[in-house]
C-alpha cells in the first residue's frame, strides 16, 4: 500500500521529507449516545465544547501508573488540561485521587450536569457544565504550568495514545494493548 511517503534522494533511506496519509473517519453514530455511561456522555459533550475552543482531547488517558483522567485536552500552544467528569454526588464523593492529577496538567476541572450539587467541588479548581452534545466554562482552573521536561513527556504520550486509538479504530482487529 503505498501512504505517499517520499524520500529525499540525497538522504538516507529511513530520512522522511514528509508524509501523507489520507483517511476518513464515520460519524459517530447517534445510536449509541444511549448505549454510553452518564460520566462518558460528560466526556462527549466536554470534548464537543473544547474542541470548539481549539483544543484537541483524548478520553481514559492513563498520564501515570494508577491514574485514569476522564479527559486530557491539548492546546495549540502546548497547554494540557484534565478534566474529570462526575456524574453524581456518589460518584464525586468516591473520587480520593483527583489531586493527583494535578501535577500532570496546567488547568484541572470539573465537569458535571446542570443537576449536579457544585458547591462539594472544591474552591480552586475549573468548572464545566455539560451534556452529551456540549458544555460551557463557568469557571476557568487556575493555570499550574508544567515543567517543560514533563509537558514533552505528556504530549508524547498524548500523540502516542491518540494514534493507538484511531489504529484500534480503523482496524481493531490488530490487536493494540494499551487501546
Amino acid at each position: 500500500m503505498n501512504l505517499g511517503v517520499r524520500r529525499a534522494r540525497d538522504k538516507p533511506p529511513f530520512a522522511v521529507d514528509f508524509v501523507l496519509v489520507s483517511f476518513i473517519i464515520p460519524v459517530m453514530d447517534m445510536t449509541l449516545v444511549p448505549q454510553m455511561q452518564p460520566g462518558q456522555l460528560l466526556a462527549r459533550g466536554v470534548s464537543r465544547h473544547l474542541a470548539s475552543l481549539g483544543l484537541v482531547t483524548v478520553e481514559e488517558f492513563v498520564p501515570t501508573r494508577g491514574l485514569r483522567v476522564d479527559v486530557l485536552a491539548l492546546g495549540p500552544k502546548g497547554e494540557l488540561w484534565v478534566v474529570e467528569c462526575k456524574s453524581s454526588r456518589a460518584d464525586f464523593m468516591s473520587d480520593g485521587k483527583w489531586q493527583g492529577y494535578l501535577e500532570w496538567c496546567d488547568r484541572f476541572f470539573w465537569a458535571v450536569d446542570t443537576d449536579f450539587p457544585t458547591d462539594l467541588l472544591p474552591e480552586g479548581t475549573g468548572l464545566i457544565i455539560a451534556d452529551a452534545y456540549d458544555g460551557e466554562i463557568i469557571r476557568m482552573g487556575p493555570e499550574d504550568k508544567l515543567a517543560p521536561a514533563r509537558r514533552k513527556v505528556m504530549i508524547q504520550k498524548f500523540a502516542t495514545h491518540a494514534a493507538r486509538r484511531l489504529h484500534a479504530f480503523r482496524d481493531p482487529e490488530a490487536g493494540l494493548s494499551g487501546v
